[in-house]
């Protein structure tokens, strides 16, 4: 059965109007949820960053730099990956840039590739056919196994993970202002 989600986890979510006339099938919708939230909150909590900041690692934790780099790579990897496929040379040349400090790279560029790779995965997401999700899947060099629902599951919760990593960094940056 497909629902449509117009309804979010979190009723300050703005993006609501925007998905009211998507279908996402029922048993994916919490990684919508959690997708959404998640550049919900990236979003607000960055337009009081100090960009002078983005690099620094407080106590030696990973940057706030990073931690948006990394969703944005997680996402595309994981989602690679449900459908089957191997990662790319781009990805893997991604990857080995993820939390190098650049100072060439703004932090609104990293807010925006968050939230464009989030609509892409709400957009994957939209298309997935239930009868799809069981499907067997590897992941990595070492071929891991798994399922299309559990890469789905996975990004979301590393997603999360990582922007709670980030919210406090980015609050224990702000606290050293």
């Amino acid at each position: 059965m497909i629902v449509l989600l117009n309804q979010l986890s979190n009723d300050n979510t703005k993006q609501a109007g925007s998905l009211a006339s998507r279908t996402i099938t029922p048993s994916l919708q919490p990684v919508a949820h959690a997708l959404l939230q998640a550049r919900e909150e990236v979003t607000e909590l960055m337009n009081h960053f100090n960009q002078d900041k983005l690099w620094e690692k407080p106590a030696g934790v990973a940057s706030v730099g990073f931690h948006l780099q990394h969703m944005v790579g997680v996402l595309d990897r994981l989602f690679t990956y449900a459908k089957g496929e191997l990662l790319n040379n781009n990805q893997f040349e991604y990857l080995k840039k993820e939390g190098q400090p650049d100072e060439t790279i703004e932090l609104p560029t990293l807010v925006n590739a968050f939230s464009k790779q989030v609509d892409k995965a709400i957009e994957v997401l939209r298309h997935e056919d239930k009868d799809d999700l069981h499907q067997f899947r590897t992941v990595g060099r070492a071929q891991l196994p798994t399922t299309v629902i559990g890469l789905y599951i996975h990004a979301a919760e590393h997603t999360m993970r990582h922007l709670g990593q980030l919210l406090v960094t980015a609050r224990i940056m702000a606290d050293t202002n």
